[in-house]
């Protein structure tokens, strides 16, 4: 696996290093001891760094590139649903993709984009079957930006695609790179509380994100459509088949990043308060996705919390939804254990 940083913990890292090996030649000198005698160092960890963007010549293939951060930065502005031209009305709100891939998605467990161009195609339980690095992108307008899918051979499409695979320069086909996904933070043993919830958001939330989860518009709508802080819930939110609609994601997201300031090296909410303040926010109201019920043709491959039925597992939508998830995880491995015991054995 390599490692991602980012240049100021790249220059600490060469410092240190610099310093250690400094301290083991003076050391083996004084034992009388010559280098290739001495106790050679372990080998540092392959490191890759997120390539400049502003570094790139302005042609017109590194045009697309550009293009494609600014869609993800300012989506809202360019296939928003109150953009000029009706035929490029592709999201259903006016949030941007950043608001969850954070820093344009670059940063380490703030949902980075970086790497992924190569992971696809892949095999997704959601629909069943294999998926192309479009059909993930839409998933992500339909769902995250309650929209409609892009054409594939769309300029927007193609734009986008053309700044993940920039991302992914100098990662080889089959390498994972650190900082993927969300994080993970230790689970709770009693169900996320979303009344415990409420406390958090108003000491921790609010401030940024309003009473009503509607977030702060950066201007008059008329001169700028988006927002200078997303809202988490109401009518321009992501719908209810959005991965930042089960707890799991929500939690370790908020626990990373939020609030602002926060990382994953310096975390500013408990493990507690993070999956009460996202069993809150999760608890609120927001956009209903159509044939939910679609998803996970096989229920035993269903995430533990999916909040959305049909389920195989004998558990109530309501524990889904806010945990504990240990019971039943082992509920379906106790179903997929019996399914495979079931089945004739292979001549």
């Amino acid at each position: 696996m390599k490692h991602v940083v980012n240049s100021s913990i790249l220059r600490s890292a060469i410092l240190g290093s610099t310093l250690a090996l400094l301290g083991l030649l003076i050391g083996a000198a004084a034992l009388g001891l010559t280098p290739t005698s001495a106790q050679q160092t372990p080998p540092a960890p392959q490191i890759w760094t997120v390539p400049e963007i502003g570094a790139l010549p302005n042609d017109a293939a590194r045009q697309q590139v550009r293009r494609g951060r600014d869609l993800i930065t300012a989506t809202y502005a360019h296939v928003g649903p109150e953009v000029a031209d009706p035929a490029k009305r592709f999201a259903g709100n006016n949030l941007a993709c950043a608001n969850c891939h954070l820093e344009a998605g670059t940063k380490k467990f703030g949902i980075p984009l970086f790497g992924l161009f190569w992971m696809f195609p892949e095999y997704t339980a959601r629909g069943g079957g294999e998926i192309t690095l479009e059909d993930r992108l839409n998933a992500c307008m339909t769902r995250s930006m309650n929209g409609r899918p892009m054409p594939n051979d769309s300029p927007e499409m193609q734009a986008i695609v053309a700044y993940i695979k920039f991302l992914s320069t100098g990662v080889a086909p089959g390498e994972v790179l650190s900082g993927l996904g969300v994080g993970r933070m230790p689970e709770l043993d009693r169900a996320a509380d979303p009344a415990r919830g409420k406390t958090v958001y108003a000491t921790a939330c609010l401030a940024c994100h309003n009473t009503d989860g509607s977030g702060i518009r950066r201007s008059l709508p008329t001169t700028d459509l988006g927002y200078m802080i997303p809202p988490l819930w109401g009518s321009d939110s992501f719908n209810d088949g959005a991965g930042m609609a089960r707890l799991i994601t929500a939690a370790n997201f908020i626990h990373f990043n939020m609030p602002h300031g926060a990382d994953y090296l310096h975390p500013q909410l408990t493990v507690e308060q993070a999956w009460d303040v996202a069993a809150y926010v999760i608890s609120q109201p927001r956009p209903r996705k159509a044939g939910l019920d679609k998803d996970f043709p096989n229920l035993l491959e269903k995430p533990a919390d999916t909040p959305y039925g049909p389920y195989a597992d004998g558990f109530s939508e309501q524990q889904h939804k806010y945990g504990p998830f240990a019971p039943i995880r082992a509920a379906i491995a106790r179903l997929k254990a019996e399914k495979e015991g079931s089945a004739p054995a292979p001549r």
